[in-house]
């Protein structure tokens, strides 16, 4: 399943996957349609009723068309993706690429040129034969009419799609859709196996001399299939220790997986296990969370360029991201122990946590946007309304310190005194609702 998905998100990368699967639509579709024409015996009102040099005329009239408006659409493709890599980042092409309308209107065109192509060629009128597919060639009419709206559809799609707002939306779906697929549970749907009763099936396990199973190549991880993994410990007696999780890079000897001592696996057993690391040239977000994270950091980050200078799509990129932290705030964090059926720990993962999201969605946006007040109040906002949604005191405090991380680099960066007093006051309230008082001296405006 792990593998099927990450196929899947590759394909949907692609800008030859729908129009490829359109184009072989088509050639069905245009063979069924003959079909159809040489079975009918009585001939329809609606349907086209000119002669043999008509029906080649408006066919190749379509196909022509099709193919010329097949070419614009990917030069006007091109075009947006090379401004959105120069105002975006060329990280985020991928994101264009996957885009479902841009691929259905280039395969729209497409299909329709080939569906007309196919059937000009069955077109006969000669004094030994005549053959006219009527209802194929008003199928092709309305195919071309079809292909008209598309084209309008897809010029306001390219207008919109490269709107910062738009692109940072498409992101944050991503994200959220990530955050449901991976953590699905809610915190309080009932309590969940007690941990000390499956520590107590198997002691801790000390991984000081263990075996290392390193990478054969160089890339980033993208997926693990961890029900695989799982099942060749079992099958081996053996306790893992992930060593590379999913979007950390790795080359050539890097230990993807620790063996507790005193097992050292089989070098079958070891490219087993290695075959259950799925590693590309870029990172995905098939099971890595931080990938849609960082792609929304990079949008704040590059926006707080001295060349761009565009503070609001920072702090749109900043209610994104708090969005999508109260969202994980509230889900239930998998345990970095994986047990059998048998309730033997067998795997030790390195788990995703809130404090580690935070950190990564926070701090750059923090170290880069401190010179304006506008961004640096607006990330204490955040931290301020995700106090509510924590309820572990780890995450609570990790709060705290980012709060004090941003409220002391922005200090010093502002010699208006308006400035310094608008920050001031974000931060004591930031700190006022992440720590009641009297546990927190909170520092005076």
């Amino acid at each position: 399943m792990t593998r099927l998905r990450a196929l899947w998100e590759r394909v949907r990368g692609t800008y030859w996957a729908v129009p490829s699967a359109m184009a072989a639509a088509s050639v069905v579709f245009s063979i069924v349609m003959i079909e159809v024409d040489r079975a009918l015996t009585a001939q329809l009102s609606w349907v086209y009723t000119g002669g043999p040099e008509g029906a080649r005329v408006v066919l190749s009239t379509i196909a022509a068309s099709m193919i010329t408006v097949a070419g614009v659409t990917f030069s006007i493709t091109i075009v947006a993706l090379t401004l959105a890599s120069q105002q975006f980042g060329p990280r985020l092409l991928r994101n264009f690429l996957r885009d479902l309308g841009n691929q259905i209107t280039l395969g729209t065109f497409v299909a329709t040129f080939i569906y007309c192509l196919l059937v000009l060629r069955t077109v006969r009128g000669t004094d030994d034969e005549q053959f006219v597919p009527h209802l194929a060639v008003t199928v092709g009419v309305v195919l071309a009419m079809l292909s008209l709206s598309v084209l309008i559809f897809f010029i306001h799609h390219v207008a919109t799609s490269i709107q910062a707002s738009r692109v940072i939306a498409n992101v944050a779906a991503d994200l959220e859709g990530a955050i449901d697929r991976l953590f699905p549970e809610q915190m309080g749907r009932g309590p969940g196996p007690d941990p000390s009763e499956r520590a107590a099936c198997v002691p801790s396990p000390t991984f000081e001399g263990a075996h290392a199973i390193v990478a054969v190549g160089g890339g980033y991880v993208q997926a693990v299939d961890s029900a695989r993994l799982l099942k060749l410990a079992k099958e081996n007696n053996l306790v893992l220790r992930l060593d590379s999780r999913p979007g950390t890079f790795v080359r050539s000897g890097t230990s993807l997986v620790s063996v507790a001592p005193p097992f050292t696996p089989a070098d079958d057993v070891e490219e087993s296990v290695r075959a259950t690391f799925i590693i590309g040239a870029e990172r995905t977000g098939t099971q890595d969370l931080g990938f849609f994270v960082n792609q929304l950091v990079e949008l704040a980050v590059r926006a707080l360029s001295p060349g761009i200078n565009d503070p609001a799509t920072a702090r749109t990129c900043i209610d994104r991201l708090e969005q999508a932290l109260g969202n994980l705030a509230g889900r239930s964090m998998p345990s970095a122990s994986r047990h059998d059926d048998d309730g033997t720990l067998r795997v030790v993962a390195s788990a995703v946590t809130f404090v580690g999201m935070l950190d990564l969605a926070f701090t750059e946006i923090a170290r880069y946007g401190r010179s304006s007040v506008s961004v640096s109040c607006r990330l204490l906002e955040a931290l301020r309304d995700l106090a509510p949604c924590v309820t572990d005191e780890e995450d609570r405090l990790a709060l705290v310190r980012q709060a004090i991380f941003v409220g002391d680099r922005s200090a010093d960066s502002f010699d208006n005194e308006i400035d310094r007093a608008e920050l001031a006051g974000c931060y004591r309230a930031a700190l006022s609702a992440l720590h009641p008082p009297n546990v927190f001296d909170l520092p005076k405006a």
